[in-house]
């Protein structure tokens, strides 16, 4: 039996943890460091890493849980302003990696302000629509388009296309629960269509429409910018209905499979447990956004709603551009495996956005608008 002063401890550390979502995101979690462990060969030390990258995360969504909704909505407007700093200073001084200029060094740690935008950038949107409280008009899409455009153009130029479409997804999102009419939709669709000549001659580097042509035929660069997707399709199909065997895939074991415990981890995990493995692990992708829909779908206020429906439709991309990525239908664009794939960023930055679901959920309603 508990004692009744341990009881007493768990209940207060729990009274504002979705104990549902969070048993979806341990099994997620448990099943990538299982991954992981076979993908780096057996190396304990990536997956104590990981294991304190998965600590932080889980202490951030805690942390994010107990902040009132009022609270969280206040800090909207400072954190997209901080974002778009921190994005100024990465134009001025950040640290050019891999020929891409994404990183800031504060001296005591590198960060990507990018990562804080995925949340900000949300989080502002929906703060801008929620204080219009009337009926919306078209200044207030202008200008939420003008607050979702401003980091992504920064992005784009570091250059980090992956991240920018992203942001770009997450903020459309906001705009579409606001109310945006599927004729306006419509519209955006065709002039998106007829931009993407001028999109293609003079908006992608080299290296970008490479991905795309890649993407349509890889096999015309097979040893080179096609490696990885047809390396990739060999893992996956290989994988037939049970799979090879945990720690048996001979792509990943023979280092054929490149980036096999981050981007490429999917690769790793349908070789060994197949199509009965994919399966289990979609069913439980679905469980875990189904939570969040019902989330957002009983959330009390404006501002609550669309956070919580672009914080679970943009987990929804992350998964679907993974998953698309690797199986050759998508470019490749350098996107994890949300709580599957090695990392601390996004890990963090992916938390955290179910910490703000979770207070959406525990913390007292307020009059509905």
């Amino acid at each position: 039996m508990i004692p009744l002063n341990i009881k007493k401890v768990w209940l207060y550390f729990t009274r504002h943890i979705d104990n549902f979502l969070l048993a979806g995101i341990f099994l997620l979690m448990l099943i990538g460091l299982i991954v992981l462990y076979s993908a780096t060969g057996g190396s304990s030390a990536r997956v104590t890493s990981q294991l304190i990258n998965m600590a932080i995360a889980c202490a951030v969504m805690w942390v994010v849980a107990n902040i009132p909704l009022q609270r969280i909505m206040r800090m909207a407007f400072p954190l997209y302003v901080l974002g778009i700093v921190l994005l100024i200073a990465v134009a001025l001084f950040g640290e050019i990696q891999n020929g891409a200029r994404r990183w800031l060094n504060l001296g005591v740690i590198h960060v990507q302000p990018s990562e804080l935008l995925k949340i900000a950038v949300p989080l502002m949107m929906a703060w801008y629509f929620d204080k219009t409280h009337t009926a919306l008009r078209w200044r207030d899409y202008v200008v939420a388009a003008l607050i979702l455009l401003l980091p992504v153009v920064f992005i784009v130029r570091q250059p980090d296309l992956g991240t920018a479409l992203l942001i770009l997804i997450s903020g459309f999102y906001v705009i579409f629960l606001a109310g945006l009419s599927w004729r306006v939709m419509a519209g955006l669709t065709v002039a998106v269509a007829v931009s993407l000549p001028v999109l293609w001659s003079f908006g992608m580097h080299d290296y970008q429409r490479k991905r795309i042509m890649t993407m349509l035929d890889p096999s015309q660069d097979a040893l080179g910018a096609g490696y990885h997707t047809i390396q990739s399709s060999i893992a996956i199909g290989s994988g037939g209905i049970a799979g090879k065997g945990w720690m048996k895939g001979t792509q990943s074991q023979l280092d054929f499979l490149p980036e096999p415990s981050t981007d490429f981890i999917f690769s790793v995990f349908s070789e060994e447990f197949g199509l009965i493995g994919n399966s289990l692990l979609l069913s439980l992708y679905l469980i875990v956004i189904g939570r969040c829909l019902v989330i957002a779908a009983s959330a009390p206020t404006r501002f609550a709603r669309l956070v919580a429906g672009s914080i679970t439709l943009t987990f929804f991309t992350y998964v679907f551009v993974n998953m698309g990525m690797v199986s050759g239908i998508l470019p490749v664009v350098g996107i994890p495996l949300p709580l599957i794939s090695y990392g601390g960023t996004s890990m963090v930055t992916i938390l955290l956005g179910f910490g703000i679901l979770m207070s959406i959920q525990t913390h007292p309603k307020l009059v509905r608008t």
